[in-house]
């Protein structure tokens, strides 16, 4: 079967990343430890920077709130955290690389232009909220340094917007990589703040600070909602085609992602070691309030230096968190639009595009400005839900299209990525399904929720996985495809939907109800909270 070219002009383009660049022509295999290096630097970016987008404001602050209030004894749970990043990411990064288009664009193509809306507007709406709290984390940040937030959310937005409008990909992605470069400022502050030796004991022995009490629960499964959130999906698959990656360059990506998933787990370690280090002992421990605090904690119990670095940390995450969400939301409906979308882009070129981008900076910063520290801790609280909500519809949309052999062709999951993918979207649903409920129904009893929705989800897996292994073992032999890096997605519009079977009704059937009826719990919970 000859290659084709994927409905969103994935044709060969030069790859130009932070640290190289790829000809068009340049299909040649790597010989030598010297070309893979070079290559993979060439490549190395989205994956690295996805992950890295989400230690932002809210995950720098719930790892510091685990150090705090519970020492080291939360550390395994960022262990289960690094097999989740990698599947997730690894199938988007396969559907960017092999279709050539966005994760939003996908969903609708081949669910239908109901899912595509319902996708792109929850997509969007629980991005708003979370570029919402990394200008919190900006206003925060900054007030530590004597900034009133009037100044500093201002300065923040058009920054942002400056970063993002360069009008090339190798300029915002070297950008980037500044900010992955300041985010290793927290090994001097782990350094400073001398770490116990419990660490490695904290990573690999499961448990929680006076039991495993519904506090503890609710953090732990708040510290993977954190860390693995919905629009790294829409972010890395529309990346990796701004970047012209195809599947020539997919184990590179991949290694990338690998990579990024490490470093954002390490870093998150540190973090919560040199916070607990800190605090152990003293009036603070156990007192977690929110980032300024830890700040002032840190300079107060360590020193000046480590209060700083902690600010520094803190801005650093806000900016680099709040510029790939806008990015996702700006994909996401350029996806769905038609609009021209690249940062590669000049704004005259790209007007749509780039005004999403503005218009998404200038709302979120001018909510944080008109609103009271409770107003933001609601809007804080709605993040952890929506999110919650959110992530087991979109892990089944990934894991659906990377069974779709009309998409994927001889790129389609196997029986081993299937079951893993299958066993992590029943586990994002016992967690997330658990948090949402806590949240909106404040009381539920957390232990027995989690062994209720625990045997729910293996009785689903003992029916699911032999199913999706018989499906991946039916695929047709890849010889029929040709050279399989050469392969590309059909042009969309060209091919047929997948059948609607009785099995496939169900299941969007469950996924709609559970959407629906955890949204409107959420909203009822959020007016009672915003009357009071």
């Amino acid at each position: 079967m000859p290659a084709h070219t994927g409905h969103g002009g994935h044709g060969a383009e030069d790859i130009r990343g932070a640290f190289g660049t790829i000809q068009e022509h340049d299909t040649g295999a790597r010989v030598g430890s010297r070309a893979r290096l070079l290559t993979l630097l060439a490549i190395i970016g989205p994956g690295l920077i996805v992950t890295v987008g989400d230690n932002d404001a809210g995950g720098l602050s719930t790892y510091a709130q685990a150090g705090q209030n519970y020492g080291l004894t939360l550390l395994w749970t960022l262990m289960l955290c690094i097999p989740v990043l990698i599947v997730n990411q690894e199938m988007v990064a396969r559907l960017g690389a092999v279709t050539g288009v966005g994760h939003a664009r996908l969903i609708r193509e081949r669910f239908g232009r109901l899912w595509g809306a319902v996708a792109v507007s929850s997509i969007l709406t629980v991005n708003f909220l979370i570029i919402i709290t990394e200008f919190i984390g900006v206003s925060l940040s900054l007030t530590y340094f004597g900034v009133r937030p009037q100044v500093s959310v201002p300065i923040a937005g058009l920054g942002l917007l400056a970063i993002i409008a360069t009008g090339s990909y190798r300029r915002w992605e070297r950008i980037m990589f500044v900010f992955i470069v300041v985010s290793l400022l927290a090994i001097p502050l782990l350094v400073i703040s001398h770490p116990s030796g419990g660490v490695v004991h904290g990573l690999f022995v499961p448990g929680a600070a006076g039991g495993f009490k519904p506090p503890a629960v609710l953090l732990t499964i708040s510290i993977v909602g954190t860390t693995v959130a919905p629009w790294q999906l829409y972010f890395q698959q529309s990346n990796i085609v701004d970047k012209k990656i195809t599947t020539r360059w997919l184990n590179y990506e991949r290694a990338d992602t690998i990579i990024g998933a490490v470093v954002v787990i390490v870093t998150a370690v540190m973090i919560v070691a040199a916070v607990a280090a800190a605090v152990a002992g003293t009036s603070a421990s156990g007192g977690y309030t929110d980032a300024l605090g830890v700040a002032q904690s840190l300079q107060h119990y360590v020193g000046g230096a480590a209060g700083t670095m902690f600010a520094i940390l803190l801005l650093n995450a806000s900016i680099i968190g709040a510029a790939t969400v806008t990015l996702a939301s700006s994909y996401a409906i350029g996806d769905v639009s038609g609009l021209r979308q690249s940062l590669n882009a000049r704004v005259r070129d790209a007007k749509g595009f780039y005004g999403m981008v503005a218009g998404l900076i200038v709302v979120a910063g001018a909510t944080v400005l008109s609103t009271d520290p409770h107003a933001q801790g609601i809007i804080t609280l709605a993040v952890q839900a929506a999110c919650g909500i959110l992530l087991p519809a979109t892990t089944v949309f990934a894991l659906l299209l990377c069974n779709d052999r009309e998409v994927l062709g001889p790129w389609t999951n196997g029986r081993g990525q299937n079951i893993v993918a299958l066993a992590i979207v029943l586990a994002l649903f016992v967690l997330s399904a658990t948090l949402m409920a806590t949240t909106v129904l404040p009381g539920t009893p957390v232990i027995p929720l989690l062994e209720g929705l625990g045997v729910v989800a293996l009785v689903a897996f003992a029916v699911l996985a032999p199913l999706l292994a018989h499906s991946a073992a039916k695929a047709p032999a890849s010889s029929i495809y040709g050279d399989k890096f050469d392969w590309r997605t059909p042009r969309l519009t060209l091919l047929a939907r997948p059948p609607q079977s009785m099995g496939r009704r169900i299941l969007f059937g469950l996924v709609g109800a559970y959407l629906a009826i955890s949204s409107v719990l959420l909203i009822i919970r959020i007016v009672r909270l915003a009357v009071a």
